[in-house]
């Protein structure tokens, strides 16, 4: 069943239905909560329509599932950088360029990154402390305190929506949205909605308040509109007040509607003409299959590759061992005995005649 969602999620995207796509690639994704490819398609899907949060987020799992997955550190490196978290944009990056072999896509970004990294050197007089507070004497230009004051409040905003991920899918009648908040009392998350405004509050003692508020892309019949706090997330439901299929999730002004909804089952979609030939994706996921058992690999490929088939085909505690060892090691040790691991920090072991050193930015 999930690889039936995964085949309509491709068809989807190749389409440029991206919000169709995410939909399918959630739906497997529950399906196979494992999957870190799926993981890594949703993230393209997501940057393509600018949720850059939540693409970092996709991404993120990805690598905890597969640290050999060359696609999910590409995402993640794309998706930090739209949301100016260069640094870490360019630590994933340089990662998935040393599994890649040089992969041009990989040394394009990382120029990208180094070119922002130095305006910010040279652009920012001032600095922050661990709590925020500001340092040093302030910009001696007004243009300079306000471009300070723009980079504070991005990397505040930043801090605050990243905190929860969330997702949406439709229906005919209804928007459902999942906002991932563990462990929420009832009582600290409150929920208003609008005749096109969704609100929502979690304000938990001991924890900065999270504020989220959207214009909504259509408008919603708000006294049949509900929401219920779960042990790990908070599901609400919004009626639909007219039947369209929405675009996306908030409004956007050149997005439009389609007349007719999607069907509850999300097994069919809506047709239109076109001139591109219908793909066989049984066919095409076969092929790709058969060359990617056939295929022989060298050097640092071929051992790429047997890496993969390993973690592929560990149990829980193996794939632990695996994460933990190459990550702590900054890839120069590769461990599969969790026993051996588990309990202590793996240090670095860099081949004959080679040493290791601290990077720094």
């Amino acid at each position: 069943m999930a690889s039936e969602l995964e085949k309509k999620a491709k068809e989807a995207f190749f389409d440029d239905d991206f919000s169709l796509a995410i939909q399918y690639y959630s739906q497997a994704i529950d399906l196979d909560p494992s999957n870190a490819d799926l993981l890594a398609d949703r993230a393209q899907a997501l940057i393509k329509l600018n949720n850059f949060t939540e693409a970092a987020s996709d991404a993120n799992k990805a690598i905890e599932l597969d640290p050999s997955l060359i696609k999910a550190y590409q995402r993640k490196g794309a998706a930090c950088l739209k949301l100016g978290q260069y640094h870490n944009a360019k630590v994933a990056l340089e990662t998935g360029a040393s599994l890649s072999q040089n992969d041009s896509r990989f040394t394009k970004l990382i120029e990208e990154c180094n070119l922002h990294i130095t305006k910010e050197s040279n652009g920012l007089t001032s600095s922050l402390s661990s709590n925020g507070a500001v340092l040093n004497v302030p910009p001696s230009t007004t243009e300079e305190n306000e471009r300070f004051s723009r980079a504070h409040q991005a990397h505040t905003d930043t801090s605050a929506k990243t905190r929860y991920r969330h997702e949406y899918y439709q229906k005919p009648d209804e928007v459902v949205l999942t906002i991932f908040a563990k462990g929420i009392p009832p009582k600290n998350a409150v929920v208003q909605f609008g005749e096109q405004i969704l609100s929502v509050t979690i304000d938990v003692p001991g924890q900065e308040a999270y504020h989220y508020q959207s214009r909504l892309f259509g408008k919603i019949i708000p006294d049949k509109c509900r929401f219920e706090v779960l042990s790990t997330k908070i599901e609400i439901r919004l009626a639909k007040a007219e039947d369209i299929n929405w675009a996306s999730f908030e409004y956007s002004k050149g997005a439009l509607p389609q007349t007719k909804s999607i069907s509850s089952t999300g097994s069919h979609r809506p047709a239109y003409p076109s001139s591109k030939p219908k793909k066989d994706w049984d066919k095409l996921e076969a092929q790709v299959k058969k060359e990617e058992k056939e295929e022989k690999l060298d050097g640092d490929a071929g051992l790429n590759k047997l890496f993969r088939d390993i973690f592929q085909n560990a149990d829980e505690d193996m794939r632990r061992a695996m994460t933990k060892s190459f990550v702590e090691s900054n890839g120069t040790v590769l461990s599969t005995d969790w026993k051996e691991v588990g309990s202590k920090k793996v240090e670095g072991s860099p081949p004959e005649g080679m040493e290791m050193k601290k990077w720094e930015y």
